[in-house]
């Protein structure tokens, strides 16, 4: 368990964070009035979340490693943020479409419906808490491995 404790706590902050910026949408009105702008808005948080990674592939280096890393210890320590991250996403979905903007699926279906960009029968589909929770945890996946490979190589020491 030692091993992974700092990937599994990283991914709770990570999910903290992620909470923090949907309650800061929410905030900025992005899921209301900001509705036609927030598939762009939402991009935003990609910094934060390249920045975590960074975060635990280092600490990973130096608590671990003893300051020295090769890029597949640091990308195999990503991959298993990403995991973590994967598996937290759904409940981060649950209580953000719960808690946080609980109407946030009827006002982008009526957006979407509204300006002729999906049938009401497809809003209804796409938009929902199923589809979202498995559209968080595969997006974590595809994001998380990419962010893992690049980080690993600013993270990297030589071991001499």
């Amino acid at each position: 368990m030692n091993k992974i404790y700092i990937e599994l706590k990283w991914a709770i902050i990570f999910m903290i964070t992620l909470l923090s910026w949907m309650l800061l949408e929410k905030t900025l009105g992005w899921h209301e009035e900001e509705i036609a702008d927030h598939w762009w808005l939402t991009m935003l948080f990609a910094p934060f979340a390249i920045f975590i990674y960074l975060l635990a592939v280092r600490e990973k280096r130096r608590r671990v490693y003893n300051k020295k890393i090769t890029w597949l210890q640091g990308f195999i320590s990503g991959v298993i943020l990403t995991l973590f991250v994967a598996l937290l996403s759904p409940i981060a979905q649950y209580i953000t479409h719960n808690y946080i903007t609980p109407e946030y699926f009827k006002t982008v279906i009526e957006y979407s419906v509204t300006n002729d960009l999906m049938t009401r029968t497809k809003a209804n589909d796409y938009f929902n808490i199923t589809n979202y929770m498995w559209q968080s945890a595969f997006g974590a996946l595809g994001f998380g491995i990419v962010t893992a490979a690049i980080v690993a190589v600013f993270v990297r020491k030589r071991i001499k």
